[in-house]
Formats: structure tokens, C-alpha cells, sequence
């Protein structure tokens, strides 16, 4: 499984940004994706994901501002961030997982990473 995030940048608060992660090597029904970050200097924490059924997981702390979504056509996993904020700072990455976890592929995949597939992820920043 192969995994290329892009889409990464800097913004002003309250800003937008939509990451992909581009997936190669497996199909849908074999993994499921989750999007995660880490700011310097923190723990690589779970903010989305996405299983092999369409249903979507959500962090608290990111509910109603991010949105994970699926192009099968593109094997392609997107998420929009919008009205970003500073603590949304952080190295963004995409990892394949186990399908059928749901969300509990947020907290499985940081506690144990080899249990997973990662890209090599991309930066926001998020400026005042």
C-alpha cells in the first residue's frame, strides 16, 4: 500500500485548506483511511476517518469544521478543513487500516502505528 499526501500550506485563522491523500497498491474494501497530525513537540493524534462502507469518524475536536470524503475513481481521500485555527497546526498524515474499526482506527493506529500503512505526510500551518 502506498499512500502521497499533498495539499498542505500556510493560512491565516479561519482559513480553508483540503488535503488529499492519494492511494495506490490496494482496493477500498481491503483497508480503510484515517487522516492524523502531529505539532512539534506533541503526540500524533486521530482526526478523521473514513471506513470501507462510507461511514465517517470524527475527533471532537474537529467536528463540524473538517470533512473526510472518498473519490473511488481517483483512489483518492480528501479532507476539507475549514475555519481553521491555530492548534490545527501540524504534520498531517493518511493511514491505511484494518476496515471495519470505524473510529476506533483514530486511536489504534496512534497507539500502535505499525499496525498501519502511512504516507509521509504535509504541513499546515495555521498563523494568526
Amino acid at each position: 500500500v502506498q499512500l502521497v499526501e499533498s495539499g498542505g500550506d500556510s493560512v491565516q485563522v479561519g482559513g480553508s485548506l483540503r488535503l488529499s491523500c492519494a492511494a495506490s497498491g490496494h482496493t477500498n474494501s481491503e483497508y480503510m483511511i484515517g487522516w492524523f497530525r502531529q505539532a512539534p513537540g506533541e503526540e500524533r493524534e486521530g482526526v478523521a476517518a473514513i471506513d470501507n462502507d462510507g461511514s465517517t469518524h470524527y475527533a471532537d475536536s474537529v467536528k463540524g469544521r473538517f470533512t473526510i470524503s472518498q473519490d473511488n475513481v481517483k483512489n483518492t481521500i480528501y479532507l476539507q478543513m475549514n475555519n481553521l485555527k491555530p492548534e490545527d497546526t501540524g504534520m498531517y498524515y493518511c493511514a491505511a487500516g484494518t476496515p471495519g474499526l470505524g473510529g476506533l482506527l483514530l486511536t489504534v493506529l496512534v497507539s500502535s502505528p505499525n499496525f498501519g500503512f502511512w504516507g509521509q505526510g504535509t504541513q499546515v500551518t495555521v498563523s494568526s
